[in-house]
């Protein structure tokens, strides 16, 4: 299996003359025994980590924010919080970090924020 399976149809119709971007965020997922794991962005680069949930539980969500938008995003032991991570990245999504890092602030909350704008 190619490693960017979406990638090829995108080649495909831009070589038929149509204009086609490649958007696709990269993402993955790893079962290491027992602690599951799903990786959504890329980044090189990055200012500030930040932790929400118990790392030594395994049980958190680590983002990695560059002038204070999420470029990536790890889940481990938390599940159902794929999608607005994506959108945090994808939208580029400006985050107030407390609230970021704060569990009883639902993420769904801070992904529903205007693109831009302080959630």
């Amino acid at each position: 299996m190619p490693v960017w399976p979406n990638q090829g149809p995108a080649a495909a119709r831009n070589m038929l003359g149509q204009s086609s971007a490649y958007d696709r965020l990269p993402y993955f997922f790893s079962d290491q025994y027992d602690v599951g794991m799903e990786y959504s962005g890329y980044t090189r680069r990055w200012d500030r980590v930040i932790f929400r949930g118990d790392p030594g539980r395994r049980e958190f969500i680590a983002f990695w924010l560059l002038d204070g938008r999420v470029v990536a995003g790890m889940n481990v032991g938390v599940w159902d919080v794929t999608d607005p991570i994506k959108r945090l990245i994808g939208e580029r999504i400006a985050v107030d970090e407390r609230q970021l890092g704060d569990p009883d602030v639902p993420l769904d909350t801070l992904a529903s924020a205007t693109p831009g704008g302080v959630a």
